[in-house]
């Protein structure tokens, strides 16, 4: 019995053999030919009636109907968002709506695996996760003009002390719109479930259902991946121009890269630092010491006192209300010493820390994260280490935490011997953010005098804070008012009287008049306090405004268009409209840079070279008698007006025109909008590669010095 059945056993499997055999023997263009027909058959039966597959597709949705809703919400929000942020024209890019649609579908598949109540947990959690990532852009964008990152964490530390800041000037009711999608799919799983029995049945696990979403995404990813062009694909690796990365891929999309990106540092040792090093070494192979020119060492051996004067900017010297002037002691400073009414302070998302780093080694600040968080143990050459060289003692002053934006910590390592933060300052009187600057500069004025008996040359920076956002303390910045006083004759007494128009009174833009008209009252007893304990004698005066007061664009639109009569804006068709468009708000983003000695001989100069943050090193060293090999910045008096301007963001400045690299275009700032004849200025293609390609290339040797800490490795 056991032999028959073994027998027969062998006579399945060769039977089977066969069959397989005759399988395999069939050619491989026959198989194809038969699938082919079996599609073409499928898609005829589709022409000819299409009822059968609509009806499949509607049970589809209806079985999965919160799934779908779920998708659309999440894919709507991040249209949305655009829209808010980007413009309305990006609403309905077609391309961007797969990226979303993509990773929607991708990260949604997940929702199959689940088993009933379940999958509605899955979609709740992530679609909370999803609006949050919008919110949190939405609000970060209206006040650094920038997508957040996740290498922010980092400083998330710090938000506490900025908070009301946060509240004040950053959140608006159009952030809180995308919190709707949670609320709504909420609201849908509970009809649901009430009304249709067959509910949670239909959204039982459904391995088939995982795979099909899959197989959708990938399919909506491969038409994305067919409008990708070779400069999307490399703003993607290179993530400098944020904008244009959200543009292209939508913000979920930019969130994973930005992930990937913030992770880079941790893994430096293991990729690309041999082509970093290989870069930065080629960059500097040519790097001379720059020639002499006509300031050369004029103040070596002095003092240096660096202000750092805290959201200060440029269109606010000159400026009056009612014949008073808005800074009345920077007007004096500009009008006394070598003032610079084009510079642009640089700074990413690590804002005043940016400009300190920028401006004591000449890079640029980091495009993930910030310097003076992430790279805090790198190796730089600073301007205090190469004064201390020359037997200067540096020193800061900032009635701050010592630890706010890591600066104990960076300090030290930039060569700084101390940092009198808030532990040494009495906190007698509070403005804004903290000590008021009037009480600061007092007690800085007494720390300098000891210092002075100790050391015989120092350098020394004084961070102002009161003129921080959000500028609400209006009731102690003193009297200064940003309405309009008219005189008139009344009609009935026959006598003037004066009478006001509010103007900018109210308007977050006119409270941050009044409180730089008082961080300008504080800088005068400075000036004051320093002089009467002759403490200008034998230094050198460097004010900078760190950033601008990062107000929306809109708060301009009633300073330079107010109309008296209607107490409303001018229409646009007026003559007198002054068009204050996003480029005119990026160029009006300048900050002040004066430098002045009590000593000097130097008549009085104002310079419009197009200078940036980084360019102060080499400027200074050139007169102070240091130099760093090390510098992406110029001497301002070697390239004066031949000087270019990079932003963080991979956009440029020249002294003719703003080029924004996200839009690909340029805005000639030069041109005489009064006149029907444009200026002589031409605008070639190849400059317009030529600054790209010099961009680029120094984005990326400073991020990789900081990335890959390549000036300590270098010397190796």
């Amino acid at each position: 019995m056991k032999k028959v059945e073994k027998n027969k056993n062998n006579e399945i499997k060769k039977k089977k053999s066969t069959e397989k055999n005759k399988k395999d023997s069939v050619p491989q263009d026959n198989i194809i030919k038969e699938k082919f027909k079996a599609l073409k058959r499928k898609i005829n039966n589709f022409i000819h009636n299409p009822k059968p597959y609509f009806r499949r597709l509607r049970d589809i949705i209806v079985n999965n109907k919160l799934f779908v809703v779920f998708v659309i919400l999440n894919v709507l929000n991040a249209a949305v968002l655009r829209a808010f942020v980007l413009g309305s024209h990006t609403i309905f890019d077609f391309d961007t709506i797969l990226a979303d649609l993509t990773f929607v579908l991708l990260i949604g598949s997940f929702t199959h695996l689940f088993r009933e109540q379940g999958k509605f947990i899955y979609m709740f959690i992530v679609t909370v996760l999803l609006s949050a990532i919008c919110v949190i852009n939405s609000s970060y964008y209206t006040f650094y003009s920038e997508f957040s990152s996740i290498s922010q964490l980092s400083t998330a530390q710090f938000i506490t002390d900025v908070g009301d800041a946060v509240v004040e000037n950053v959140l608006e009711p159009k952030d809180l719109i995308y919190i709707l999608s949670p609320i709504i799919l909420l609201f849908l799983h509970y009809v649901y479930k009430k009304k249709d029995y067959k509910y949670l049945h239909t959204i039982r696990r459904n391995r088939n259902g995982f795979i099909g979403t899959i197989c959708i995404a990938i399919g909506t990813g491969i038409i994305f991946a067919f409008t990708l062009t070779g400069t999307d694909i490399s703003r993607l690796t290179k993530l400098w121009m944020r904008e244009s990365v959200v543009e292209k891929y939508g913000i979920y999309i930019y969130h994973v890269n930005d992930l990937v990106k913030s992770l880079e540092p941790k893994f430096a040792a293991l990729f690309g630092y041999d082509s970093a090093l290989k870069e930065f070494n080629e960059f500097y192979s040519d790097v001379k010491q720059p020639a002499t020119n006509e300031f050369t060492g004029i103040f070596e051996g002095k003092n240096i006192l660096v202000i750092h004067g805290e959201s200060m900017q440029n269109f606010l010297i000159g400026l009056e209300f009612n014949g008073q002037e808005v800074t009345p002691n920077l007007n004096k400073l500009a009008a006394k010493g070598m003032y610079f009414n084009n510079f642009y302070s640089q700074v990413h998302i690590g804002t005043s820390s940016d400009t300190e780093f920028t401006l004591n080694t000449s890079l640029m600040p980091a495009s993930i994260g910030t310097a003076f968080v992430d790279y805090a143990d790198k190796e730089y050459v600073s301007i205090p280490k190469l004064l201390k060289e020359k037997g200067y003692y540096s020193f800061a002053m900032h009635a701050n935490k010592g630890n706010f934006w890591n600066r104990r910590t960076m300090h030290l390592n930039l060569g700084y011997d101390h940092l009198y933060a808030k532990d040494e300052f009495v906190i007698d009187e509070e403005i804004g953010l903290g000590l008021s600057d009037v009480s600061f500069f007092k007690q800085a004025v007494q720390k300098l005098k000891t210092i002075t008996e100790e050391h015989d040359k120092y350098y020394g920076t004084f961070i102002m804070l009161s003129n921080h956002t959000p500028f609400s303390d209006v009731e102690k910045y003193g009297e200064f008012d940003v309405d309009i006083k008219e005189t008139v004759i009344n009609p009935e007494t026959g006598k003037e009287e004066v009478i006001s128009h509010p103007y900018m009174e109210g308007t977050k833009l006119g409270n941050y008049f009044k409180s730089a008209h008082y961080a300008d009252y504080a800088l005068g007893i400075f000036f004051d306090e320093l002089e009467k304990e002759r403490l200008l004698d034998n230094t050198v005066v460097i004010f900078y405004g760190d950033h601008d007061a990062r107000l929306d664009q809109s708060e301009y639109e009633r300073l330079y268009n107010y109309d008296i009569t209607t107490d409303d804006i001018k229409d646009e068709d007026d003559p007198t409209y002054i068009d204050f468009n996003e480029y005119e708000y990026e160029l009006n983003r300048k900050v002040p840079f004066i430098i002045w000695s009590k000593d000097s001989d130097m008549e009085p100069v104002t310079y419009s070279y197009p200078m940036g943050m980084y360019d102060v090193m080499p400027t200074l060293g050139n007169m102070f008698g240091f130099y760093n090999k090390y510098a992406l910045g110029h001497d301002i008096f070697n390239v004066k007006d031949d000087n270019i301007v990079i932003f963080p963001t991979g956009n440029w400045l020249t002294k003719d025109l703003y080029y924004n690299s996200n839009k690909e275009e340029y805005y000639n700032y030069t041109f005489d909008k009064t006149s029907d004849t444009p200026n002589n200025f031409v605008v070639s293609q190849k400059m317009i590669d030529d600054n790209n390609q010099k961009v680029d290339k120094i984005l990326a040797v400073s991020n990789n010095i900081l990335v890959y800490d390549l000036i300590r490795n270098s010397k190796k």
